[in-house]
């Protein structure tokens, strides 16, 4: 989830249906490295979906050998749905998501000559 912490009520009322498919932890905290760092650096609310571990850190994960037949397919579809919820109730707010504030740029000193 986003960093910004604002969001997380909506988050917890739009994730709450999801919990009887297995869906259910929820943190603010970040792995690092993923795609949502940089939607989340310039404010905007990015969220991380948190996978399982299957095969993640195993020999296959990001070479040549990681390929569709090593998907499963279940996975695939519980995180379509999921996905796909949370894109449809961000649409449906009649207000943008809560942005944190950005920090603001360093004032820039010019020297008199």
């Amino acid at each position: 989830m986003s960093s910004c912490k604002l969001v997380t009520q909506s988050v917890n009322i739009w994730f709450k249906p999801f919990n009887d498919m297995g869906a259910k932890t929820i943190t603010s905290s970040t792995t690092g490295g993923t795609d949502h760092l940089s939607f989340d650096a310039v404010g905007l609310p990015g969220f991380q979906f948190i996978q399982d571990p299957i095969e993640y850190a195993t020999r296959t994960h990001h070479t040549t050998m990681d390929s569709y037949d090593h998907l499963i397919e279940d996975d695939l579809k519980q995180m379509a749905t999921i996905i796909s919820a949370f894109v449809y109730n961000a649409s449906q707010r009649t207000e943008k998501l809560p942005r944190k504030e950005l920090p603001k740029p360093p004032t820039i000193q010019r020297a008199n000559f």
